[in-house]
């Protein structure tokens, strides 16, 4: 069961990634181009906070199941173990957290243009975050 909700979590990670990309890349054309914000646009950000909320639970899931997540906590000292069992998943949490605050944020807002700029800031500072903790060599590994 672990091989699967951990192949799982990695394959999924593509998606959100992808998904991700498409939301910040549509808010900054969006912002710059003055755009009208449609309901288009709506769904490619809710496709990416859902992506990110899925991914969060499997992460979950993964993080008490694995010999690299809660279980070996303690150990500090080993700079990978370090990423994947406190590192990978309080930033990642952040990150997800800061892109649901980016769509809360945007319920409220009545112009296009504030609506694209909170996109903007909330699911890129979400997408730096998570890229910046993905376990790389765990990801390519055979």
């Amino acid at each position: 069961m672990y091989d699967f909700i951990q192949k799982f979590h990695s394959g999924w990670a593509y998606l959100v990634l992808l998904l991700l990309v498409i939301a910040v890349a549509n808010s900054l054309i969006g912002h710059f181009s003055k755009k009208e914000f449609t309901a288009t646009d709506r769904k490619i950000a809710l496709f990416g906070l859902i992506g990110t909320h899925t991914q969060l639970l499997v992460g979950l899931i993964l993080y008490f199941v694995s010999p690299l997540g809660f279980t070996s906590l303690g150990n500090m000292s080993d700079k990978a173990i370090r990423l994947t069992s406190l590192e990978h998943p309080l930033i990642n949490i952040i990150a997800i957290a800061l892109i649901t605050i980016g769509w809360s944020k945007h319920k409220k807002l009545l112009t296009s243009e504030s609506k694209f700029k909170t996109f903007a800031i909330f699911y890129t500072l979400g997408l730096l975050l998570i890229l910046s903790r993905i376990p790389w060599n765990l990801w390519f590994k055979n």
